[in-house]
């Protein structure tokens, strides 16, 4: 493959982190992306200058917070081509999830109902609608990747055998987190609804957002979720969306300030959206610094990173297949795919390398990436995986082969 239209010397310059650590090589950005210095910027300006509650105030540095807290709205609302109404800000992927599960899940979900997942979601899209079903004595159906490593969906026929009248949820990652695919969902959203319009699909969008354009119109989907720290933004802020009329007859997930319109002794009536769902005072610094960090996201076209990624993923792929020791997890296909690459080594446990690489400076996550259904359909209790981003090269590549190399040395 070609080199990318990236400039990573350049972009590694944003990031203080590298000044801080000169031989760090992070590739685990699936788990949390780098902070750029626009984002630590934007969140020290709040605590620095204008560090009051947002709504609540009259006063001009309340005024200013609230003003920057609904910019961060507008901001991802355009990110996501939705309306401001429509975005719910939370504390990650897993509290949207979370919330779809409880505010529309115990309203819609009985026994008679069927939801479905693949077998490759994060527990934070499997857990909440298998414990939603025990509940409930709903059917809980759970689907397979095939060999592409992808939710067989895009196939009518296959979609046929899987959803029908009884069918409420269908819930679906984006990008595996542990496998780097991409879902061709609005093919698939398309098929589900074919088969059963009421559907309501539900998109893990936490592997997506940082390397896709995302389109929830486009898609098709009901709900997409994610969380600003896979996208170089702060940890603690994430984003639910959904469409307003699903949105507007859910339950509330949290009752308290702001999300109230009036109490009295005798009933409650609650705000229009998308208070409902903001229950007592948000993270404010993390909504500012989410919205520094999609403007910084903006510099890069999709079609660059996703190259980018590629030619890192495929530098790293084709030195670990010459390895007879190491099984490459998922398909070998690039074109699919974005820059995580998980394995495992049929001799050394994945902890093992994990820690030895880490003293060489190299950054993997070494685990089953709570995705445990998967990794038990591979029969592997745990992989290594690596995550190559925008502020990784070749150079960085180069040392986790090494690290690799070392750990075999050391350990056989």
């Amino acid at each position: 493959m070609q080199g990318t239209e990236l400039d990573v010397q350049k972009i590694r310059q944003s990031f203080p982190i590298f000044e801080n650590n000169p031989q760090l090589s992070y590739l685990d950005s699936t788990a949390t992306a780098l902070k750029p210095q626009s984002v630590i910027t934007a969140m020290t300006g709040y605590y620095n200058s204008y560090s009051a509650n947002v709504f609540r105030g009259v006063y001009p540095i309340s005024e200013k917070a609230t003003a920057e807290y609904e910019a961060a709205r507008l901001m991802v609302a355009k990110t996501l081509n939705a309306q401001t109404k429509e975005i719910i800000f939370v504390r990650n992927t897993t509290e949207a999830l979370n919330l779809v599960a409880y505010s529309l899940g115990r309203k819609i979900i009985d026994e008679k109902a069927e939801i479905v997942v693949s077998m490759a979601e994060h527990h934070s899209n499997f857990v909440p609608w298998q414990q939603l079903c025990l509940e409930t004595g709903a059917t809980f159906k759970v689907v397979d990747v095939d060999e592409r490593g992808l939710v067989p969906l895009d196939d009518i026929h296959e979609v046929e055998k899987v959803i029908n009248v009884r069918t409420k949820i269908v819930a679906l990652f984006h990008i595996s987190n542990v496998l780097g695919t991409i879902n061709p969902l609005k093919k698939i959203i398309a098929n589900i609804k074919k088969v059963n319009p009421k559907t309501i699909v539900i998109v893990d969008g936490a592997q997506s957002i940082p390397s896709l354009d995302i389109d929830v119109v486009d898609m098709g989907c009901d709900f997409f979720a994610f969380s600003g720290h896979k996208v170089m933004g702060p940890t603690g802020i994430g984003v639910l969306w959904g469409k307003q009329e699903l949105l507007e007859d859910m339950y509330p997930f949290l009752y308290g300030g702001e999300m109230i319109s009036k109490v009295s002794l005798t009933k409650t009536e609650f705000s229009a959206l998308p208070n409902k769902f903001e229950a007592g005072t948000p993270h404010i610094a993390g909504a500012i610094g989410l919205n520094a960090a999609l403007k910084f996201r903006q510099q890069f076209a999709s079609k660059d990173i996703l190259e980018h990624e590629r030619v890192l993923w495929t530098m790293a792929y084709s030195e670990l297949k010459r390895n007879k020791q190491i099984t490459i997890v998922g398909p070998e296909e690039v074109k699919n795919r974005t820059g995580i690459l998980a394995f495992y080594h049929h001799k050394i446990h994945a902890h093992d390398l994990g820690q030895i690489m880490a003293e060489g400076g190299v950054c993997v996550r070494a685990g089953h990436h709570c995705a445990m259904p998967l990794h038990e359909s591979y029969k592997v209790p745990a992989t290594v995986r690596a995550s190559f981003y925008i502020y990784n090269n070749q150079a960085d590549v180069t040392k986790f082969l090494k690290a690799l190399e070392r750990a075999e040395k050391l350990l056989l």
